[in-house]
């Protein structure tokens, strides 16, 4: 900001001041040297230097206010100026530059009528200052010539200082409009960081919830049977230590994971030596969680490496470096709550298909919190459904479980009532997709959690049955059977009958062998 930058704000922001200084200037050089041009005769017949120096007086008065009060400023001046004129005094010299004065300050400064209205007065009163000279004369020919000449002179005298007004004035508008933009963009900005802010902790804290919720619950359900187990069966109580551990580890890199986003520099992974490495340089992940993917030996990442006998390190940052998990890992989740003693059934119904990035991992928070709250209020030894259901458009994935009847495990569940955070988080994940949680007591005892979200559709669904026709011999597959009933681990099914197996597979076929539309995991 040069110079006159500074200056023009300065005068801004003490305005009367400085109207009010620039004003007694003039004064002490206008009101003598109006009082002298009277005296010479110049203003009329029959006028005193005294009076006019009155009259020079009253119309410097009002310009301390030009700005700050700009209307009444104007209005005083220009009443001021006609009084003297049909007082007899014409012309006031240099006294009357005060009207062109506030002609420019309510241009600048004052509403837009009021300098429309101050330019025609000042060209009707240019027009009547005409016509008082030419009067003075007592000649039409010189009456005329008068009325021209003043009417033109002081037309374009005040039309110039009008449209310089106008200038000033849209560059002040201009100037003040930028000014109120920028507060509106500085705003917006803040309102936008504050909720980008908000958006992230309520991420932050629905992840955190999750992943503490559901990792204390097993280790709790872990702790307490291997306590109540060590004295009777050891290798059972060996078995709940195992899953405490590999539970408290997965749930620390999880949380190292999340964390991590609040960090300036990415976390430097130190890779033990005999660590496997992966193709593209990162750890190489266990096969399973749980007791699908523990190994002989008891522990839940491998054996250690020689000289190494504490491969924590080396399995928490391959869990540091893992993707986040996905629809696929919900089978990792049952088995690892199968683990803890809870009868769990999963049951699989269509074809499953990539789904867009954040949406698998909301099914995998969802089923997840489902259970934990299954784990931790549905009372002993519940038997849990989940089922996870393709459809064309949407997929739902619904947990059910047999507790203690819905009269009391809707009161004591606290994720259901309104201080709970399980069920706002569920609600919350499945509407940044677009889907819905339903949450409530089932018919006939227990609880009931059922989640629908909107994924894309199957790419090259086949049409209905009937719409494409076949080549004539050839018949028609029958379309594998419903699923019904429940299926826990160490129970057997009230259907046995065995699945028919799956046509052969050519090799121009666009679906594997394996992809069945029914698939149940017990």
């Amino acid at each position: 900001m040069g110079w006159y930058e500074r200056l023009g704000q300065w005068s801004d922001e003490h305005r009367f001041g400085v109207d009010l200084t620039v004003t007694l200037v003039l004064a002490v050089v206008f009101v003598p040297a109006s009082a002298a041009f009277t005296s010479m005769g110049a203003s009329g017949t029959g006028t005193s230097g005294g009076w006019a120096a009155l009259w020079a007086l009253l119309l410097l008065a009002p310009l301390p206010w030009r700005r700050s009060r700009p209307l009444a400023s104007a209005i005083t001046v220009y009443s001021v100026a006609l009084v003297h004129l049909l007082a007899g005094y014409l012309v006031i010299f240099p006294a009357d530059f005060a009207v062109l004065v506030a002609l420019y300050s309510v241009t600048v400064y004052g509403p837009r009528w009021a300098h429309r209205t101050a330019i025609v007065s000042s060209l009707v009163g240019a027009v009547v200052l005409g016509i008082a000279l030419g009067l003075l004369s007592g000649r039409l020919t010189d009456l005329a010539t008068m009325v021209f000449f003043t009417s033109a002179f002081g037309g374009m005298t005040f039309l110039a200082v009008w449209a310089f007004g106008l200038v000033r004035r849209s560059r002040r508008e201009t100037i003040a409009a930028l000014v109120d933009r920028a507060e509106r963009l500085e705003v917006e900005r803040d309102q936008q960081a504050q909720i980008a802010t908000a958006a992230e902790r309520a991420r932050i804290a629905r992840e955190m919830h999750d992943i503490v919720a559901h990792s204390l619950s097993v280790v709790i359900a872990q702790a307490d049977g291997g306590r109540y187990a060590a004295a009777h069966d050891p290798e059972a109580a060996t078995r709940a230590l195992a899953t405490v551990s590999e539970t408290g580890r997965a749930a620390l890199a999880d949380m190292r994971r999340l964390l991590g986003v609040l960090r300036s520099e990415p976390p430097r992974v130190v890779v033990p030596p005999g660590a496997a490495v992966g193709p593209s340089g990162t750890l190489a992940l266990p096969s399973g969680r749980g007791a699908a993917g523990t190994p002989p030996d008891g522990s839940p990442y491998g054996p250690a490496a020689p000289g190494h006998p504490a491969p924590a390190s080396a399995a928490t940052a391959a869990l540091e470096r893992a993707p986040q998990p996905d629809t696929a890992d919900l089978e990792t989740l049952v088995a690892q709550v199968r683990d803890s003693g809870m009868r769990v059934s999963f049951v699989r119904v269509g074809q499953a298909r990539p789904l867009p990035p954040g949406a698998g991992l909301t099914v995998y928070r969802v089923c997840q919190e489902a259970l934990t709250n299954v784990l931790k209020h549905a009372g002993p030894d519940p038997e849990v459904t989940v089922v996870v259901r393709w459809g064309a458009a949407t997929l739902d994935l619904e947990v059910e479980d047999d507790g203690r009847g819905a009269s009391t495990s809707a009161a004591a569940r606290q994720d259901a009532r309104p201080g709970g955070y399980g069920v706002l988080g569920m609600r919350e994940r499945a509407a940044l997709f677009g889907g819905s949680v339903q949450v409530g007591p089932r018919p006939g005892g227990g609880f009931r959690v059922h989640l629908r979200i909107p994924v894309p559709a199957l790419p090259g669904a086949a049409p209905a049955p009937g719409a494409v026709p076949r080549p004539p011999g050839q018949p028609v597959p029958a379309p594998p059977p419903a699923p019904s009933g429940r299926m826990a681990p160490g129970r057997p099914s009230a259907a046995t009958t065995p699945l028919p197996p799956p046509p052969p597979v050519g090799p121009d076929s666009s679906h594997p062998a394996h992809d069945r539309p029914t698939d149940r995991t017990p």
